[in-house]
């Protein structure tokens, strides 16, 4: 099956080579290494000298770290889609107080209304912010929106779920807080783990929280990451299959990394173009990484994904209140020219039926 989903997305071979090794112990030297060299690559990977800490979890994990370390009362919640809208659900179910700046479905979150949102409401101690929004191939405009929350003097914790590694950016320069991400999509690797950085701001608020709960108390990452380890056991295949990944992306270049995964986006662009098909989201809006589309008027979106499944391919449903409406073609993982035009020659007899 050739997948072309929002995640788990398909493996790099190397990737899969790497995690068959046989495992070592999580306070041996072995992993000290390991772990030491693959915190030192995602640093060179994200421009960043600030913290970079590896989680055992999901990265709905990482989002419950995020409230749990840096909101004592009261978050402003972005939501622009399905995962913006988790983001708010997981900081109530915390306890917290949200106040939601909802846009409309398919448009991105403008920092106009952003300002207005933190002048109505100036006791918010964070804002967070779904950076791509999986559910629509919605980026929002980080580094416009950072400006703001920066000018109010809030915290800012972003969900880079289906962005990191495959849009370029790089949290110091944007000022952010906190951001996460999954290990599940745009790099490639199987699920079971986040990426999760950390600012001096955010550890500062860490350190000063009561009730951040145990297993994912950033001072706890942090005591062990002065030891090369992490408090509780990783996943070690995970890391070391992430380890071979960026050291990929270290021999290609990060230039050439990221051009691919443009190339690749614009073909799909492309495609999605010659077949009469257009997009939910506004183009200036799109994700490189996963494109929500309008299903024509003869075929529902779920019909699309099962016929294109029977084919050999999986692509994504539409999501929560479009999944009828549209589907979904993700660019995230291993994924070639060729299999896109495979993908598009498949998709072309689906929609002639």
């Amino acid at each position: 099956m050739k997948l072309f989903t929002a995640g788990p997305v398909a493996c790099y071979p190397e990737v899969l080579e790497e995690m068959g090794r046989q495992m070592f112990s999580h306070r041996s030297e072995e992993y000290h290494r390991l772990h030491r060299d693959t915190v030192g690559r995602l640093k060179w990977f994200l421009n960043t000298g600030q913290r970079v800490f590896l989680f055992p979890s999901s990265s709905t994990g990482a989002m419950e770290a995020s409230i749990r370390n840096c909101v004592k009362k009261k978050v402003l919640c972005v939501v622009a889609g399905e995962f913006g809208e988790r983001y708010a659900r997981v900081a109530e179910a915390n306890g917290r107080e949200v106040v939601v700046l909802q846009t409309e479905l398919g448009k991105p979150a403008l920092p106009e209304r952003l300002d207005e949102e933190l002048r109505k409401h100036p006791d918010v101690e964070a804002v967070t912010i779904t950076y791509c929004e999986t559910s629509l191939g919605l980026l929002n405009p980080l580094p416009e929106l950072s400006e703001v929350v920066k000018e109010h003097g809030k915290l800012l914790l972003v969900d880079a779920v289906s962005a990191f590694g495959g849009v370029e950016f790089y949290p110091d320069e944007l000022g952010l807080d906190v951001c996460f991400a999954g290990s599940q999509k745009c790099l490639g690797l199987p699920p079971g783990m986040a990426v999760v950085w950390v600012s001096e701001e955010a550890m500062a608020r860490s350190r000063t929280m009561v009730n951040k709960g145990w297993y994912f108390d950033f001072e706890r990452y942090e005591r062990s990451q002065e030891k090369d380890e992490t408090p509780v056991t990783p996943p070690i295949p995970l890391i070391l299959a992430l380890n071979r990944v960026l050291r990929m992306i270290e021999e290609k270049g990060k230039k050439r990394y990221f051009e691919e995964y443009r190339e690749r986006a614009e073909r799909i662009l492309g495609g999605i173009r010659e077949l009469g098909l257009n997009l939910f989201t506004e183009e200036e809006y799109t994700s490189p990484t996963i494109f929500c589309v309008n299903a024509p008027p003869h075929l529902s979106g779920l019909e699309i994904y099962r016929r294109m499944r029977e084919k050999g391919v999986e692509l994504a449903q539409g999501y929560g209140k479009l999944k009828e409406r549209t589907f979904r073609i993700g660019n995230m993982g291993y994924i070639t020219l060729g299999d896109i035009e495979e993908m598009f020659e498949k998709l072309a007899e689906v929609l002639r039926g």
